[in-house]
């Protein structure tokens, strides 16, 4: 692993500052602090890419140095004087952040004893687990969270109350269909990122821990680091529903239109509390929990993420609070998977994924023509550490450190007004925007004493 995240950047000055005025001060200041500010604006307003907000934050050495907001967490088209800014307590829906995040409350209920990754899934679950062209072939929770446990997506991973994951996965059950959600690949031995995945992981949770999705992610992980946030919109308090972003695309009908109004996606509640979905009273654990999103839908800040990624840095402890054991977060960050270009042994989408850990992608500097996981800068520094992207609904976000230097960024915005699938970076299968944004971050970390 490089021990030293990139440095170097081209900016181009604007005159226009970030809305960061009500932003907790950094407990140490980047030197760049300026010009970061003023590349960041020019990614948020470039004329025909404009981001409808943006949060960003860079950490050296475990220490947050520069946080900033930008643009609009709500848009008022009607009357853009009742916009109201992206502050340092913005929660975004974080996309698929959601999943590393919910990796660390299954490692929570790993260290109490009540969940061993390497036990048969089925145990768990209630019903058997089998892919039918393996039958004999455990699936294990350690294979969910290394996407190797050779379901897919293509039948759907999210399903309405009523709907059962035994239905589902069981053949010949009554929401089988034809069967796509299996692979012809066998457990354990073939790569494919999988949102379903994280649907089986939180039954399993449920089953284990005897408490909800959405609550037990809340007592595991984000009540005991002092997180604002939830997996459930309905369960959280006025004061952070005003802070919800409304998340955008100036798309309409599968058509961009960089010039024409944003479209909102998702969490536009206009600062109104959802009325609480009544089915919930209902829910049986284990049952569908893909009700609560856990492969993309917890609702959190920048700010929030931060506190995640100084506990990884501090070895699963944050002010005193040890969440983890340091041999777990040791056990998350552990690669289990990297593509052989030889043996062809998993789907890289397009060159994104090169490695993976338990829950965590690892991003380890692989270098393409147009893409990979390579976001190296000028200089051709690739770009190194752990963590997760988000892309939903508009939303683009990243969460990435290296636990050797104590750095990191942190960033997500709040859609874009031209499609990110035909403006892919320079260097990477990011979007160019994620780039710049990235590029502009990696100037606030100095290389550790």
């Amino acid at each position: 692993m490089n021990k030293h995240l990139p440095l170097v950047f081209a900016f181009f000055f604007v005159t226009a500052m970030p809305n960061n005025a009500n932003a907790t001060p950094p407990s140490n200041s980047c030197p760049a602090a300026k010009e970061v500010d003023r590349h960041l604006r020019l990614v948020v307003e470039k004329r025909g890419q404009e981001l409808a907000s943006l949060s960003a934050m860079a950490i050296n050495n475990g220490q947050v140095v520069y946080q900033a907001q930008f643009g609009s967490r709500r848009i008022d088209a009607k009357d853009p004087s009742k916009s109201l800014p992206a502050n340092e307590h913005t929660l975004y829906r974080i996309a698929s952040i959601s999943k590393m995040v919910t990796a660390i409350g299954a490692m929570v209920l790993v260290e109490q004893g009540k969940l061993d990754l390497d036990r048969d899934a089925s145990d768990y679950l209630g019903f058997t687990l089998r892919n039918p062209h393996f039958p004999k072939r455990v699936i294990t929770t350690r294979m969910l969270l290394t996407h190797q446990s050779s379901l897919r997506d293509d039948a759907g991973y999210s399903f309405p109350f009523g709907q059962t994951l035994q239905s589902f996965l069981v053949p010949g059950a009554a929401h089988y269909g034809q069967g796509t959600q299996w692979s012809p690949k066998s457990p354990g031995l073939y790569f494919s990122y999988v949102n379903l995945n994280f649907g089986v992981i939180a039954a399993i949770m449920e089953k284990a821990g005897g408490e909800r999705f959405d609550h037990l992610m809340h007592k595991l992980v984000l009540q005991p680091l002092k997180i604002r946030g939830a997996f459930n919109v309905d369960s959280l308090p006025a004061e952070d529903i005003q802070q919800l972003a409304t998340l955008y695309r100036k798309q309409s009908n599968e058509v961009w239109n960089a010039s024409g109004p944003w479209n909102a996606q998702v969490d536009d509640v206009q600062g109104k509390k959802p009325a609480p979905r009544e089915e919930l009273r209902r829910y049986e654990l284990g049952s569908n929990p893909t009700l609560f999103s856990p492969q993309g839908g917890l609702r959190i800040s920048v700010g929030g993420l931060g506190r995640l990624m100084q506990m990884f840095i501090g070895k699963g402890s944050l002010d005193g609070v040890q969440l983890l054991q340091p041999s777990s977060v040791a056990a998350l960050l552990h690669e289990h998977w990297r593509y052989d270009e030889d043996a062809k042994n998993g789907d890289t989408e397009q060159g994104l994924f090169q490695a993976w850990s338990l829950g965590l992608q690892h991003f380890i500097g692989k270098a393409g023509k147009q893409h990979g996981d390579y976001l190296g800068a000028l200089n051709g520094v690739p770009f190194t550490g752990f963590g997760h992207l988000g892309f939903a609904y508009g939303l683009e976000s990243g969460f990435v450190f290296d636990p050797d230097t104590g750095n990191g960024v942190i960033y997500a915005h709040g859609g874009s007004a031209a499609d990110p699938e035909t403006h892919r970076g320079e260097h990477s299968s990011l979007s160019i925007w994620e780039e710049g944004i990235l590029a502009a971050l990696l100037n606030c970390l100095r290389p550790a004493p």
